[in-house]
């Protein structure tokens, strides 16, 4: 009797332990001490500057399309001059020294410039040596993709692209399948290139308040790593019946030893 009521305890925390709690599964969380209606602020993101390797989508638009058809790359194909593909090859990368080469105007330093940032220059540039102000030019530059790499416990792992302007972790997760039952929400990691190096930090998707973060917007270009929970690496079952089941076959194991051994 003794024995198996020492069974028992041992299945009961089992049970207790190696089950996946459903607060660790549910994202946004609020505080317990919160009021029922809160208002969290995000964070603003932040303008992205350029890096080398990055590829810039840049169209030059007038009143006379003629008139700056030079400065455009040109394609057979607009359609797939605007897919990832035909970006990659019609678009302007950045080089090691961090210069596009763009038609007639030649190399443009851009590594460490906002989107933005670039648009006047070509612009300023195009007007003082090419245009008057009644042409009516309009530049537009674009990333070519919002691209981000996110590996791990997570549904379709590998290197994203998104065309927006801007990424929320909760957006390149739902883009990858969702977390699976066993990532760990509480510790997701962002590795981001900076001018100084690399950056890594550690998020808890399960709390509202990450919407306060700084990385709860990604960069292009960041790495999103999701660590496994304990309960993966025991291997005893992500749900009760999961675990059950192994704790039956163990003890089911155990008492056929113990039999054989005895006679």
């Amino acid at each position: 009797m003794a024995r198996f009521g020492l069974y028992l305890s041992l299945v009961i925390s089992m049970l207790l332990t190696s089950c996946i709690p459903t607060k660790d599964l549910i994202y946004l969380q609020k505080n317990e001490n919160s009021q029922t209606e809160t208002t969290i602020g995000a964070v603003q993101a932040k303008p992205y500057r350029l890096q080398i390797n990055d590829v810039l989508s840049i169209t030059i638009k007038a009143s006379d399309p003629k008139l700056v058809s030079i400065f455009n790359p040109s394609s057979n194909d607009a359609t797939a001059s605007k897919s990832e593909t035909g970006l990659y090859f019609d678009g302007f990368t950045v080089d090691d020294h961090g210069n596009i080469r763009f038609p007639v105007l030649g190399e443009i330093n851009v590594i460490g410039y906002t989107l933005e940032e670039v648009r006047a220059r070509v612009e300023k540039q195009l007007l003082a040596e090419y245009f008057n102000k009644e042409a009516n030019i309009f530049v537009t530059v674009k990333l070519a993709g919002f691209r981000y790499t996110i590996n791990g416990e997570i549904g379709s792992p590998g290197t994203k692209s998104l065309f927006q302007e801007h990424v929320t972790i909760m957006e390149a997760i739902a883009n990858a399948g969702d977390i699976a039952i066993t990532g760990n929400r509480k510790a997701v990691t962002i590795m981001r290139k900076t001018p100084t190096g690399v950056e890594m930090h550690d998020i808890d998707l399960t709390d509202i308040n990450v919407m306060k973060s700084p990385y709860f917007y990604l960069q292009p270009n960041d790495y999103v790593y999701i660590k496994p929970l304990k309960q993966k690496t025991w291997g005893t079952g992500k749900t009760g019946i999961e675990s059950l089941g192994t704790i039956i076959t163990l003890l089911s194991l155990a008492t056929t030893t113990f039999l054989l051994l005895k006679r």
